[in-house]
């Protein structure tokens, strides 16, 4: 199986690279509005964002802000299928804009934002992503009432592009090899992620450091292996420092990333020169997991019914039996300069 894989710098409010209902899935986490970190992005792509905040307005600010955002909402919009899905990772911001400390839910402004274009929200996805402070509370401290509670959890926003779902040829390959465990479905499409932690980047430099966002890999892994099959294309219109496109790269999806900051585009060869053994490593897990997971059952007296065809392995439903998973065997670079061209071989 072959899987390429594109990196456009550029300006992702203007994806004319990307062609209309090209992408079967977006996977991306945005800037977050109204967190410090990222105002000077924000002032550069419009100084009103500045302005307001200078003023202590920050109910201009946050919308200003979003208005940047919802640009990029419309080329989503665009380039994605029917159907199609749009994972967005985004938590709210908590701040003091002239001397009033509030909460900025940009998990909802984002929703009505895709709301809007025409997206149908589906069930969304929390994950913890513990603070660094050992303080877990702000305001007045020990006594009541001006305390507020520390924000430790993000939002995995998940949306469908249009009203109806992706359709496919009766037992199609590209679906049944794409499947999942049981026990996987059972821990991914829950709407609470226990086992998922923010992690930090390993980037060499202050500036790249400041410029970036703890992304673990394991968030669009799993969103990749959710939400598309074989053959799928993966947009990330928020590339950073890639993470989105090893996600898809081990999973043998497709993808294309979009990305503001040269610099971490040069980087990312560094995480390619990995790929080989991050993608079979991931692919042993999933596989050893399994195997721990049928022992489990045979412990209590439970057999499953189903065998893998690809693999030595019962599982507990027939929609596994095709279930194959795929390693990366060959990188190479594509014949226009700005990507990857991918061999995978199945894991046996």
């Amino acid at each position: 199986m072959e899987t390429s894989h594109r990196v456009i710098v550029g300006d992702s409010r203007e994806l004319e690279a990307v062609a209309d209902d090209s992408v079967e899935l977006v996977v991306t986490s945005p800037p977050y509005p109204m967190i410090d970190l990222w105002d000077n992005l924000f002032v550069e792509l419009d100084p009103a964002v500045g302005d307001a905040l200078e003023a202590g307005d920050g109910r201009t600010a946050f919308e200003a802000m979003h208005a940047q955002l919802d640009r990029v909402w419309d080329e989503v919009a665009r380039v994605l299928v029917d159907g199609g899905i749009a994972c967005i990772n985004v938590g709210d911001a908590t701040r003091s804009v002239g001397g009033s400390f509030r909460v900025y839910p940009n998990h909802a402004r984002i929703v009505d934002a895709f709301e809007r274009r025409g997206f149908d929200p589906l069930p969304d996805v929390l994950w913890r992503k513990p603070a660094n402070s050992a303080a877990k509370f702000m305001g007045s401290g020990m006594i009541p009432p001006n305390a507020y509670v520390t924000l430790e959890h993000e939002y995995i926003l998940v949306f469908r592009n249009g009203g109806t779902s992706r359709q496919f040829e009766a037992g199609a390959d590209c679906r049944y090899e794409a499947a999942y465990f049981w026990e996987e479905r059972n821990r991914w499409f829950t709407d609470v992620w226990t086992d998922v932690q923010g992690e930090l980047q390993a980037l060499e430099g202050d500036d790249l450091r400041e410029r970036s966002a703890a992304y673990p890999l394991e968030i669009p892994y799993r969103l990749t292996c959710m939400y598309s099959v074989y053959g799928d294309t993966v947009l990330d219109p928020f590339w950073g420092t890639g993470t989105t496109t090893l996600a898809a790269m081990c999973a043998g999806r497709n993808s294309v990333g979009c990305e503001l900051t040269e610099e971490f585009v040069s980087v990312f060869d560094d995480r390619v020169a990995e790929l080989e053994a991050l993608s079979n490593r991931i692919a042993d897990t999933r596989l050893t997991d399994h195997r721990e997971f049928v022992a489990r059952r045979r412990e209590r007296g439970k057999e499953l019914r189903y065998t893998a065809e690809h693999y030595d392995v019962p599982v507990v439903t027939k929609m596994e039996r095709q279930l194959r998973l795929y390693a990366v065997d060959a990188v190479s670079p594509l014949e226009t300069g700005d990507g990857y061209r991918l061999e995978h071989v199945p894991v046996k």
